[in-house]
């Protein structure tokens, strides 16, 4: 072992850190979380998970990622609530939201679902991961 590796491989990860992108998932399913966390730590992004839409939008806010992504039917469907929220007040309205849900079936058109609440983006799960 080199003399200081430990110490360059600490800066280089603080480095990172401080570059990485900030991503808010919002999820009740640990499966998924799970999931997302392999596929996004694998970028090295910076991964904040909410499992419940009561704290969800607080924690987006003190947080003020890069994107959020955003199960819409967490809760009985209060994700709609906690993107509408997001989009009404100007300190979180910029950020990007990807909303998707597992009840999705193909018979409404993907506008129609993600209309209520304007989401920019919407993906029906399960979703196919490609690297």
């Amino acid at each position: 072992m080199l003399p200081n590796a430990g110490t360059t491989n600490t800066l280089r990860r603080a480095n990172a850190a401080a570059t990485a992108q900030k991503v808010v998932i919002v999820n009740g399913s640990p499966e998924i979380l799970e999931l997302l966390e392999t596929v996004l730590d694998a970028g090295r992004y910076d991964v904040v998970f909410v499992e419940s839409s009561q704290h969800a939008y607080s924690q987006i806010k003190r947080v003020q990622p890069n994107l959020v992504i955003l199960c819409v039917r967490i809760d009985d469907g209060d994700g709609f609530q906690v993107l509408s929220m997001l989009k009404l007040d100007e300190e979180t309205r910029a950020i990007p939201v990807l909303t998707y849900t597992s009840e999705y079936e193909g018979r409404e058109s993907q506008d129609e679902v993600a209309e209520p609440a304007e989401a920019e983006m919407f993906a029906a799960k399960p979703a196919v991961w490609m690297n």
